[in-house]
């Protein structure tokens, strides 16, 4: 693995890994006391909305935001990779968000498909929380299909975020599946479709729903680390 340029400093971050280049974004705080390292969902990148505004809201409460574009993404693919060549790139790059990290906890993240990848890897990163906005428990319309196991993986405390008009399984569908599993906590985010989307007449509005998703990121951090 390499890394172009110095990690120690924000902006874009090439990594190079055995299925391609990656790409780290790194927003980081004055003085940060965390970091966390969120990746994408299968059918978009880290400008997805709930990234970008933990992006654009946590390094002013002390944690340094790194976001990572998978070498599927960098390089224009349309199509995701299968979940082990996202496993390997996340994995071939947790050194440098190490470097990044210099000493600090890092809690690990992501939404969608990017959360999955958090899960199965927490172990093995070190990871001292995950976060999942958006967890895809299952393909809409096939709840047989479930990736329970996945969401159930982690040993360290989970923050799972999760809308109650999430076709990929509802907050409520969530909280069931996960039941009284202590380290898991289901946060519902009203009116929030899989991609945190709400409608006119949702009870929150869009900006609500961003407050919603910072605060209840920063707050699990807060309790992590």
């Amino acid at each position: 693995m390499s890394v172009t340029p110095n990690p120690a400093t924000s902006g874009p971050l090439t990594v190079e890994t055995t299925v391609g280049p990656g790409r780290l974004s790194v927003d980081a705080a004055d003085d940060p006391r965390a970091v966390v390292w969120f990746g994408h969902g299968a059918g978009g990148g880290i400008d997805a909305t709930d990234l970008a505004a933990l992006a654009a809201a946590l390094p002013a409460l002390g944690i340094s935001v790194v976001r990572y574009e998978q070498p599927w993404r960098v390089a224009g693919k349309r199509v995701a990779s299968r979940p082990a060549a996202l496993d390997t790139a996340w994995l071939e790059t947790a050194a440098a968000v190490d470097r990044i990290a210099d000493g600090l906890p890092v809690v690990v993240g992501g939404r969608s498909a990017g959360a999955r990848v958090a899960c199965r890897t927490a172990a093995s990163t070190g990871a001292a929380g995950v976060v999942c906005l958006a967890f895809p428990l299952h393909p809409p319309g096939r709840p047989e299909k479930s990736r329970l196991d996945e969401l159930l993986t982690p040993q360290v405390p989970v923050l799972v975020l999760q809308g109650d008009r999430d076709t990929f399984g509802s907050a409520a569908t969530v909280s069931a599946e996960v039941g009284e599993r202590a380290n898991i906590r289901v946060v519902t985010v009203p009116g929030a479709d899989h991609g945190m989307r709400v409608l006119t007449s949702s009870p929150l509005p869009a900006a609500a729903v961003r407050d919603l998703v910072v605060s209840s990121v920063a707050a699990f951090v807060d309790g992590v680390v």
